[in-house]
């Protein structure tokens, strides 16, 4: 009999497939937030539901950057996820966040106060940023809260960004 898939591998091919929705134009990332082996909510890397889509409005340029260099309308995919589940009534206590970037450091604090008590990532931030470590990472497993990078097979994903 054929070996079922790891819900770690089924979820992260799912945030994986989420992160191609994004109209950023610098990096597609995708979320998915699992409780009790369910999905709760998804998310992906934008601008707010209603404003406008960077690829479309703004072309290869994407929308203005602010003082930091940061995109001035993208929503990370962790935080459009928990913000989904919320808008929805839906506790995100004690779930686990996959997602295919690791957490900065500002969504770190909203995934330690919301009570997500397990972080599955496929790449680094820091690598992505040109940064010398993973601050959101350092900064949930400092308060508690499990971390682990992805090591499994994506084997029904075909091109990632």
């Amino acid at each position: 009999m054929e070996k079922k898939p790891d819900f770690d591998d089924i979820y992260m091919e799912l945030a994986v497939n989420l992160a191609k929705r994004s109209h950023c134009v610098k990096r597609h990332v995708g979320a998915v937030l699992a409780k009790d082996t369910r999905i709760i909510s998804v998310g992906y890397n934008g601008p707010p539901s209603g404003t406008h889509n960077c690829d479309e409005e703004f072309g290869e340029l994407g929308c203005s950057k602010d003082s930091k260099g940061s995109c001035s309308l993208a929503i990370h995919a962790e935080h459009n996820a928990i913000l989904f589940a919320v808008k929805n009534k839906t506790s995100v206590e004690d779930s686990t966040l996959y997602v295919t970037l690791s957490p900065c450091i500002a969504c770190a604090r909203i995934i330690f106060s919301m009570g997500i008590n397990r972080v599955v990532y496929l790449n680094s931030y820091a690598a992505y940023k040109g940064l010398k470590e993973d601050e959101g990472i350092v900064f949930l497993q400092k308060f508690g809260v499990e971390t682990l990078k992805y090591q499994g097979s994506l084997s029904n994903v075909t091109h990632m960004n």
